[in-house]
């Protein structure tokens, strides 16, 4: 792939002015670089509407849930400096750590934890973790958090004590079932603390972004002074039927969760960053990692769906466009963020927007597609069809709820299943035993339902990530 020959660009940028204009997009920063030198940067719309202000290498975006392989690379270097093992039980570091009726947690581990396998389903937790943030923000309106019915959550004891008087079923042995968690990856940055003996966001800075020279990252924008490259927020509401993109400047923060995702950085700093993985730890002359650790985070140690898989903060696909991808995505108010690397072509690349409703995951597509000389537009996953009776189509209605507060309901119309999800219909096309494609913004997804030992589906997953549980009839 010769990077030097920009004839890709032409069809990737036609496809990114669309897509950012019929998603209302403010703002967009797209940078790729080869062998660790940049051969690629574009901004579309601007970091500020009001004024104008345009996009640069440098400005300045949140990257959310990528904030995850940051800590995943704390968690290994003090693996390397011999301060705990990832097999370690989480207890040896949080004997706090306790979940409500006496359910053991002996057996859960940092590596449950890294990859989201501890078998606590997502809580509740982060909305009240950010309240003291969100509280003065017209935009918390816009969003299901449900802030009001719980104290705010401060401190990592906060947490600890939030998780422990949570009445739940554990989804499954640790190891053995996959449920996205952010009160897990809160509770790393503890780990992170008792191990190092530093803050959470000192050791970032001090082991991550100073050597991997990240100039302009940060957890908390107050810290970058007077530097003025600073994308602005944005949130959606819908208003007279129209959907609206506003500024909403408030950056939300979650001084218990911040190893979950509330870092924020520019293209440039995240190109840094990705050299980690695509160079085995090195970052130009300074080593981050070792080769041994890289690898131990790029391996795919759980399955997420057939063609993914969750490693240590970061999701790999074998086969993604014909290559092997290695990538991770954020998403809060005013960030919808995205990381590529694809190692074996030398390629990292980092998309950053100021506003969450960004099609993310069909921007990554389109820019794979381009590099790989594919029409922009082609489904990086497709699903044969797979006969089932219509007969069995009443085992899977139902309404279906996360602990964490997000709905979705299936139900059968004209003969066909259909999945409602943020009050948009989306149909189901059977693929497989207990599961079913859908087509979210030009990207083929898949829904699985699990049964229980009496054959009754007891819940569903949107693409491996956030099991929902299926509401019992009454």
């Amino acid at each position: 792939m010769d990077m030097k020959t920009l004839g890709w660009t032409e069809s990737f940028e036609e496809y990114m002015k669309k897509i950012t204009e019929d998603a209302k997009v403010p703002g967009t920063s797209v940078g790729l670089a080869k062998e660790g030198e940049l051969v690629y940067h574009q901004g579309f719309g601007y970091r500020d509407v009001e004024t104008k202000a345009g996009i640069t290498l440098d400005t300045v975006f949140g990257i959310g849930s990528i904030t995850k392989s940051f800590t995943c690379v704390a968690i290994m270097q003090l693996q390397e400096a011999g301060k705990l093992s990832v097999h370690d039980p989480i207890v040896k570091y949080i004997p706090e750590f306790r979940l409500k009726g006496g359910k053991s947690v002996e057996n859960i581990t940092i590596h449950h934890f890294m990859t989201h396998s501890s078998g606590v389903p997502a809580l509740p937790s982060l909305g009240y973790a950010m309240k003291r943030s969100m509280l003065d923000d017209p935009a918390a309106g816009e969003v299901e958090y449900d802030i009001y019915n719980h104290a705010s959550i401060d401190t990592y004891t906060d947490l600890l004590d939030y998780i422990a008087s949570f009445d739940f079923e554990l989804l499954g042995l640790p190891g053995t079932e996959l449920a996205y968690n952010n009160d897990a990856y809160g509770l790393l940055g503890l780990v992170i603390e008792r191990g190092s003996g530093l803050p959470y966001e000192q050791y970032v800075k001090k082991h991550i972004l100073e050597p991997a020279g990240m100039k302009h990252s940060v957890f908390l924008v107050e810290e970058l002074g007077d530097y003025a490259n600073l994308a602005t927020c944005y949130a959606n509401r819908v208003a007279d039927g129209a959907h609206e993109v506003y500024a909403a400047p408030i950056w939300w923060d979650a001084p218990a969760m911040r190893a979950a995702g509330f870092l924020k950085a520019s293209v440039r700093d995240m190109l840094s960053y990705t050299e980690i993985f695509r160079n085995d730890g090195l970052v130009g002359k300074e080593r981050i990692l070792s080769a041994k650790s890289v690898e131990q985070m790029i391996s795919p140690h759980v399955k997420l769906g057939s063609n993914q898989y969750y490693g240590y903060g970061l999701i790999i696909h074998p086969n993604y466009h014909g290559i092997r991808l290695i990538e991770h995505s954020g998403g809060i108010k005013g960030v919808a963020a995205q990381m590529l690397i694809m190692k074996e072509t030398g390629i990292t690349a980092t998309i950053l927007n100021n506003t969450m409703s960004a099609p993310i995951g069909t921007m990554m597509s389109g820019l794979v597609c381009s590099l790989q000389s594919l029409p922009v537009d082609t489904l990086a996953y497709t699903y044969p069809q797979y006969d089932i009776d219509e007969g069995r189509f009443p085992e899977y209605v139902g309404k279906y709820k996360a602990h964490a507060g997000i709905g979705m309901t299936v139900e059968v119309e004209e003969g066909n299943l259909v999945l409602t999800m943020n009050k948009a219909k989306i149909p189901l096309r059977s693929v497989e035993e207990d599961g079913f494609a859908l087509n979210v913004a030009g990207n083929e997804n898949v829904v699985r339902f699990t049964r229980d030992f009496q054959g009754n589906v007891i819940r569903m997953s949107l693409g491996g990530m956030v099991p929902l549980i299926k509401e019992k009839a009454r």
